[in-house]
């Protein structure tokens, strides 16, 4: 046995290897070990978040597993910008985030809705859950091998957690008023979850809120705005957060018809 396994063994009291990664500093190559906490600690809860969610939903509790998505939606939106603001990004972090999302905002959404809506329709059911659920992959690599070479005020392709959004929280709406799921309701809710999956691997660009500066100043209007956007979602959380996630949704297909059709209208002038 040699003395660096004998070191290794007496250093860690569980026979897991320590996390390492090459990193660069100073314009060199540098190995670090461990990983940083408390970003991961967010998308650890994320994960969690994302896994309760599933369970709520198998278990016909649509109101907690909405709030379960909403919060590993908030999670997964801190986890990154403290990551930033607090320089402990890795390489580790990212990965993890992008299989927490996976859980999250691919898988949790198809098994509520299935839960929901799906169920009695059989093949067709599980078919357009795993359709989104495939979708949410592919949107998730895509965007892993394209970090960092595409325009950062926009994304391609709408979010996983905004398409996560749109698919849970209308068994969430429907769970609070009591709605009561039909033939109809079921393949409506079949092309609203493609159609979500679909949107997630499109090329409509979806602006991406990465330019606002949390550590400069903004104008006081902006500030009244969010405290009124706040109190409007204090008050009808489940509709007001579906509204805004049809709305960011459509976005995306209305933008690229408007310079679609700006284009031609340029065209038609020159000529």
């Amino acid at each position: 046995m040699s003395s660096e396994y004998q070191e290794s063994e007496s250093e860690n009291i569980l026979p897991i290897d320590e996390h390492e990664e090459i990193v660069s500093e100073g314009g060199k190559q540098v190995k670090r070990r461990g990983i940083y906490l408390l970003p991961n600690l967010l998308t650890l809860g994320a994960l969690f978040s994302g896994f309760y969610a599933v369970i709520a939903g198998m278990s016909g509790n649509f109101n907690e597993a909405g709030w379960a998505i909403l919060i590993a939606a908030i999670l997964d939106g801190l986890d990154g910008r403290i990551a930033r603001l607090t320089n402990t990004q890795s390489a580790f972090g990212a990965q993890f985030d992008s299989l927490s999302d996976m859980v999250s905002f691919g898988m949790a959404p198809a098994l509520i809705m299935f839960s929901w809506a799906f169920t009695p329709l059989g093949r067709v059911g599980w078919a357009a859950s795993f359709i989104y659920m495939s979708c949410a992959a592919l949107r998730l690599a895509r965007f892993n091998v394209q970090l960092g070479t595409v325009d950062k005020r926009f994304f391609l392709g709408l979010q996983s957690p905004l398409a996560a959004g749109l698919v849970t929280f209308v068994p969430w709406v429907a769970y609070r008023y009591g709605l009561e799921v039909t033939p109809i309701i079921s393949y409506l809710a079949v092309i609203l979850t493609v159609f979500a999956g679909l949107l997630m691997i499109s090329n409509y660009h979806y602006f991406s809120f990465k330019e606002l500066n949390f550590k400069g100043t903004v104008p006081y209007m902006v500030f009244i705005f969010a405290v009124v956007l706040l109190v409007v979602i204090a008050q009808n959380p489940h509709e007001v957060l579906l509204s805004m996630c049809v709305i960011y949704a459509i976005s995306g297909p209305a933008g690229w018809v408007y310079r679609k059709h700006f284009k031609k209208q340029q065209a038609t002038a020159a000529d």
